[in-house]
């Protein structure tokens, strides 16, 4: 699904990524470990193609597709979403709007007509269950007077109508509770299947728990040092990360 090969990017002239490699296959969660700073969500902001990161070697593969040539827009509309650390707020856009927009949008990529409008609130009704939102949040604005929590479970909302083949999430279990964390990992769980991917970017063990992924990945100064499962997650949270440079 995903193909990172060398991957050098600067923000502002400063090199941050520096020989970046990864693959993602079909079904597959990876987690992104490391100290701050270390480049995760450098990586996790060029993926998504935020123009402020500029990509100076390497390449990037989406399901066939040179990634780096898409706009930002039609990397979404071919199948990546990302969940941010600290969620926009859109006052005076309700969240019904905006999820219209975004989802007939796609379908206007691919050629299809807008969807019904009894289809679409049908949809958003039996997604919101996934995370527990209720119906009131549909009116607000988006994210507006939302908690941290409901902000994270909105992302995760927004994730289950949109259907994306390849998410990203970036430290999504930041300042939650144990009961937020819980309904956000179980609505993300809900999701994946043979053909959805995802790369958890998250400082903790017990997202390891919730999501059970494939692989884990330790980046450091901009690169890939260490891989393995999750138990290589759980040393990290035993030992910290400057045993991995020791060994």
């Amino acid at each position: 699904m995903l193909e990172i090969k060398n991957l050098h990017a600067s923000v502002e002239g400063k090199e941050i990524l520096r020989g970046v490699n990864l693959t993602i296959r079909d079904g597959e969660v990876h987690v992104l470990m490391g100290p701050n700073g270390s480049g995760k969500s450098t990586l996790s902001q060029v993926l998504v193609g935020n123009p402020k990161y500029e990509v100076t070697e390497g390449s990037v593969t989406f399901n066939g597709k040179d990634l780096l040539a898409l706009s930002p827009e039609d990397r979404s509309h071919e199948g990546i979403f990302m969940s941010f650390q600290a969620p926009t707020e859109i006052p005076g856009v309700s969240m019904t709007n905006f999820m219209r927009a975004a989802l007939n949008a796609k379908r206007k990529y691919f050629g299809q007509d807008p969807m019904p409008a009894g289809e679409f609130l049908k949809l958003l009704k039996e997604k919101r269950k996934l995370v527990g939102l209720d119906a009131h949040f549909m009116s607000r604005g988006v994210n507006e007077g939302f908690s941290g929590g409901e902000r994270k479970r909105n992302e995760i909302f927004q994730m289950a109508v949109l259907e994306p083949s390849f998410s990203i999430l970036d430290e999504t279990d930041s300042g939650l509770d144990v009961d937020a964390l819980r309904t956000v990992a179980e609505g993300f769980n809900s999701l994946r299947n043979e053909h959805t991917s995802a790369m958890v970017i998250t400082h903790y063990q017990r997202m390891l728990d919730y999501l059970q992924p494939d692989f884990v990945h330790v980046l450091m100064k901009g690169q890939i040092v260490r891989e393995g499962t999750a138990q290589l997650g759980y040393e990290i949270e035993e030992k910290g990360f400057d045993w991995i440079l020791l060994s």
